[in-house]
């Protein structure tokens, strides 16, 4: 078994205000990955509707998309795919019937019928980005090359 713990692409603090003075940045991995004999384990962190370290959007469905993208950026960078998705856990700050179809509409533009990620979705008050409304963190079962 090998661990690697993966960087975050982009400035130290992630664009994060209260990270800005913090001479070593943002103390977290963008993922950690475990390769194992026959398959690898990636454990993604949080991402959000970020593009350019900034907020993409007002809406639940702008910044739904944008995440899902970010996700797929740091999967991609490790060799995978959306469909190597196996869990999310979605955190949003605004759950209404409206809000909780938009989600799950944007999810079904990403992820096939019948091959949906297992997946929690909890109402938190606010995320770590004044205006965020969605934070998405996945699990990932990717084949070996072999």
């Amino acid at each position: 078994m090998k661990t690697t713990f993966v960087p975050p692409v982009g400035a130290p603090g992630q664009g994060i205000a209260a990270l800005n003075d913090v001479p070593d940045g943002a103390a977290y991995s963008d993922c950690v990955r475990v390769d194992l004999a026959d398959h690898t384990l990636l454990f993604v962190s949080g991402k959000m509707g970020i593009r350019d370290g900034e907020l993409v959007g007002r809406t639940i469905v702008e910044q739904t998309r944008a995440v899902i993208e970010n996700l797929r950026a740091s999967i991609e960078r490790q060799g995978g795919s959306l469909v190597d998705i196996v869990r999310l856990r979605i955190y949003a700050t605004q759950l209404d019937a409206a809000s909780i179809r938009e989600v799950h509409a944007v999810r079904r533009e990403y992820f096939e019928r019948g091959r949906m990620p297992a997946s929690t979705l909890v109402r938190v008050d606010e995320l770590v980005r004044d205006g965020g409304l969605i934070e998405m963190e996945a699990d990932v079962v990717m084949a070996r090359p072999g």
